[in-house]
């Protein structure tokens, strides 16, 4: 991957940050000036339109547009994405007891207390 290649899903990640950061929905004109990093309309619309059909975001008629927002929360998304990693027929122990290893001091309590 060269160095101004994007890792997969990054524009994806900065929509939904964006979005999350919003007091009120949005128009694609509205996050890709949040987002700037020089991202055509085209590529924002696009991003858009992708997280609406996985049911990430929901959107409404804006004039000649449409207006986006989260369809969940940033935890809520986040907790789905760590559900996911732990698919069925993995050794779930192990991929838990590394992710439990790799919690800095703070993280670790955290866990600890909500698990008692």
């Amino acid at each position: 991957m060269t160095k101004d290649r994007r890792r997969p899903g990054a524009l994806e990640a900065a929509v939904m940050t964006s979005l999350w950061a919003a007091d009120a929905p949005m128009t694609a004109a509205q996050v890709q000036q949040q987002i700037g990093d020089d991202l055509a309309y085209n590529t924002v619309q696009t991003i858009l339109i992708r997280l609406h059909e996985k049911g990430e975001v929901h959107r409404r008629r804006a004039g000649r547009g449409h207006e986006y927002w989260p369809a969940r929360d940033a935890a809520t998304a986040a907790a789905a994405q760590m559900r996911a990693a732990l698919p069925d027929g993995t050794d779930r122990h192990a991929v838990l007891r590394q992710f439990a290893a790799s919690l800095d001091p703070s993280d670790a309590a955290i866990l600890r207390d909500l698990l008692t």
